[in-house]
């Protein structure tokens, strides 16, 4: 069943309210831009629920913050309760007080998006859809594919024919129904919109999905929990079409206003160079509704998006919590894999690693100072690009060596390891 503390639709642009069921998607008086929050009673919901009460061990044990809590719609696959990693050696080597790392590759199909796809399908499934449609670079296709597969629902998903090899295997594995779109991620997007209206699919796509943000925010939960229910100074995120960073931002809200956490931590949100107007936006005071289309060129695909579908809610996340938005080029993005892979033993793909690669950015900016305590989300695991995981390594292979035993101690010798 549907929350029954979940109150009303509310435009993060305009403010207007709206019923459960006058609205799907967006605003309709703001239209694509005008993303909708998911409004609860706050004030009943912290009389009728206290963090003794959660149960389980996956997203779902915070159902009744969600707003679907009901357990004969929730997905069979088990999504969320990802680990969260202290990362001693690289909190000393940046200088800083502590650092952990909340690591959502650990999802069934390694990727964060897991979460929103697991909120949309159980959606449909309250709604009695049979097929969801959606837009995505991979990762968001490939959690929509398992968790339709998990259910044996139709999944349709456009993305781009130049989408890593890795990815779109993930979704012909699974069964989806894939259409390899001759253009960006923007254009793909615009075709499941199409799709969606003419077949009557229910759309996943990030962001105009209010339902997506609520899935990610389990993240947010998680981590909160995960510390005893304290934040910390600042969270890192990757970001391309927003929805991540708007999920993070409506966790901590929730939380805050349940009292469930004394403060909100400081949100940065980390583009590509090639792909960056929220930077752009933050930099000049932009308004989301003032946005225009940027460009999508970086070897991040998951973070590649022209025109975010979540910028209001992206934007709003960096402002109100007193964050920033910084770019980072993709020679920083690749430089990034190997660093924190050697560093915490987590193996990313290039958009989480430009989180990191972000937080470098903020250290060297002062925005982060070194008695704060910070936390990374690894939104992506790097066995989803492994072009870019060998393009981070380039000039690094192994050594050869022959069948004898002297070539090893040649080897050993060479490379100073006795």
């Amino acid at each position: 069943m549907t929350n029954v503390y979940l109150t009303h639709y509310e435009c993060a642009l305009c403010r207007r309210a709206y019923a459960l069921d006058a609205v799907t998607y967006t605003c309709p008086h703001c239209g694509a831009v005008g993303t909708l929050d998911m409004c609860y009673d706050y004030a009943a919901l912290r009389r009728a629920v206290t963090p003794t009460q959660l149960s389980g061990f996956s997203m779902w044990r915070y159902a009744p913050l969600l707003p679907i809590n009901e357990p004969a719609y929730f997905p069979p696959l088990h999504v969320g309760w990802t680990p969260l990693i202290a990362a001693p050696r690289l909190a000393a080597a940046l200088g800083i007080r502590e650092l952990w790392l909340k690591d959502d590759s650990r999802n069934p199909t390694g990727s964060l998006k897991d979460r929103a796809s697991a909120m949309v399908v159980a959606r449909a499934r309250q709604l009695g859809i049979s097929v969801i449609t959606a837009a995505s670079t991979g990762n968001a296709a490939a959690a929509l594919a398992g968790v339709c597969a998990s259910i044996g629902m139709r999944a349709v998903i456009f993305v781009p024919a130049k989408a890593p090899p890795a990815k779109i295997a993930q979704l012909l594995v699974y069964g989806a129904t894939v259409l390899l779109v001759d253009g960006t991620y923007d254009d793909a997007y615009a075709l499941s919109l199409q799709a969606s209206a003419e077949y009557g699919w229910y759309c996943r796509n990030t962001g105009m999905n209010p339902y997506t943000t609520e899935g990610k925010k389990t993240a947010a939960f998680e981590l909160c929990e995960q510390l005893h229910w304290q934040v910390p100074d600042v969270l890192v995120v990757s970001v391309g079409d927003g929805n991540i960073i708007a999920g993070q931002y409506k966790g901590f809200y929730d939380l805050h206003q349940l009292g469930w956490i004394e403060r909100m931590p400081r949100l940065i949100g980390v583009q590509a160079a090639g792909s960056d107007v929220l930077v752009h936006a933050w930099e000049n005071g932009i308004a989301a509704d003032a946005i225009q289309r940027g460009g999508t060129q970086t070897i991040a695909d998951s973070i590649s998006a022209g025109l975010p579908s979540d910028r209001t809610k992206a934007l709003r996340a960096v402002r109100q919590t007193g964050g920033a938005f910084l770019r980072v080029t993709d020679d920083e993005i690749l430089a990034a894999i190997p660093a924190l892979a050697r560093n915490s033993g987590v193996f990313a793909e290039p958009a989480c690693a430009a989180a990191y690669a972000g937080l470098l950015k903020a250290l060297e900016a002062g925005l982060i100072r070194s008695d704060e305590s910070v936390a990374l989300l690894i939104t992506g695991g790097g066995l989803k690009d492994i072009g870019g995981a060998m393009k981070s390594v380039s000039g690094t292979g192994g050594y050869s060596v022959g069948r004898d035993f002297d070539s090893v101690r040649e080897a050993v010798a060479r490379l100073q390891l006795a």
